[in-house]
């Protein structure tokens, strides 16, 4: 079994455009929660979101990347194109083939099939453009990320609701441990903040019209965000051999299937989830120091995913500290588990835990260390991230402060 670690890091979400500028949003508490600015916003009941502002396609890509290129791949080739640098990776010859793209999405093109919808149903045009099919599909963004960084090794999308970037991550984890790749990489990305993606969602009632408030007795659901994040993941003597800096080690990674409610979550399935990913790195449950917590605000999540971690950690619970930064950023359904990872590196590197903003009055269902309203300065060595889904399908993530 090879060792895996994270070279790479990269993002645009609507925190800030990087790395460095998101997780500084994040050590200040920083919302980046506020009123969409889409088309048709006066007809939706829900009229906020966490969307990427002062973004400009044309400032980044070309007019025939453009017609090529759905929102959802732009995030994800500018947050891999990051990543890639910060690596300083290049892919040629034989790292090349072992080396692929895992990604995680949920909607795909889901501004494409918006346009599209409205111009053959609304406009009644008869004709598409015949890019339509290649620009919305779920494996857009991979392919695209893999054809500008000759990236030739397995390479293939994930889409699991809201665990779709945990998931993908996982996958690319085991597939460098189990030595069939030297690199990959991975994350997730998701656009969901068109007109018929926030009309859909509206339809499940579990949206906050205010705010999102994680583990707040005063929460009243969750907040949509958009964006990408993407890492390199690469085997840990392929990354020595070349002088590379470490960002953490992925030591565990497990799944599970609640097998019970479409939409609402399991305590069982989640916790089965969480002491899986335990089990697979080989981790005292006294170890981990903070979880970067699925809570999502609604009021089902957060006291499900609480009620899990009491059971699979007892005593310890107590102990640890466990926030939610979709307070900040929303939730960004598909590539919500890839931002949210750079939440865990910093926990790791700078000893920076980010907190759960909006926190207003304690809920005895939630009774742990939430991170309140502020960031707190920690020293961590062993750190979790949960992503629970729709369909009941869960992934968790564990990553360790890597020492030499």
């Amino acid at each position: 079994m090879k060792r895996v670690v994270i070279t790479g890091a990269g993002t645009i979400n609507a925190l800030g455009q990087s790395v460095r500028e998101t997780m500084e949003a994040m050590r200040e508490g920083r919302c980046g929660i506020g009123p969409l600015d889409i088309r048709d916003v006066d007809r939706l009941t829900v009229q906020i979101g966490a969307q990427v502002k002062g973004y400009h396609e044309q400032d980044r890509f070309n007019r025939q990347q453009i017609a090529l290129y759905d929102r959802f791949t732009q995030f994800a080739l500018i947050a891999a194109t990051e990543a890639i640098s910060q690596a300083g990776l290049e892919f040629q010859g034989e790292l090349s083939q072992r080396a692929g793209v895992v990604m995680g999405t949920s909607g795909g093109g889901l501004t494409t099939q918006d346009e599209n919808y409205r111009a053959v149903y609304e406009e009644g045009k008869n004709r598409v453009h015949p890019f339509v099919i290649p620009k919305l599909m779920n494996n857009a963004a991979a392919s695209h990320i893999s054809m500008q960084f000759n990236l030739q090794g397995p390479s293939f999308t994930v889409a699991t609701a809201c665990a779709s970037s945990n998931h993908a991550m996982g996958q690319a984890f085991a597939m460098i441990r189990s030595g069939m790749a030297d690199a990959m990489v991975t994350g997730g990305t998701e656009s969901m903040l068109c007109f018929g993606g926030v009309k859909a969602w509206e339809g499940l009632r579990v949206m906050s019209k205010e705010a999102c408030r994680p583990f707040s007795a005063t929460r009243n659901g969750m907040v949509q965000g958009e964006g990408a994040g993407m890492f390199v993941f690469e085997e840990l003597e392929h990354a020595k051999a070349r002088g590379a800096e470490i960002l953490a080690e992925v030591i565990g990674f497990a799944m599970s299937s609640d097998a019970a409610d479409i939409v609402m979550p399991s305590k069982k399935g989640a916790a089965r989830a969480i002491a899986g990913a335990l089990k697979d790195g080989r981790i005292d449950p006294g170890e981990v120091g903070y979880i970067n917590a699925h809570g999502t605000g609604t009021a089902a999540n957060d006291k499900t995913e609480c009620a899990a971690v009491a059971d699979v950690f007892g005593h310890h619970a107590n102990d640890l500290m466990i926030s939610s930064t979709k307070s900040m950023h929303g939730h960004l359904i598909g590539g919500t588990g890839a931002v949210e990872l750079l939440a865990c590196v910093m926990a790791l590197r700078d000893g920076i835990i980010a907190p759960t903003i909006g926190y207003e009055e304690p809920d005895p269902e939630c009774a742990l260390d939430v991170v309140p309203n502020e960031a707190r300065e920690a020293h961590v060595d062993v750190v979790l991230s949960n992503a629970f889904a729709f369909g009941g399908l869960n992934a968790v993530l564990a990553l360790r402060r890597y020492a030499a």
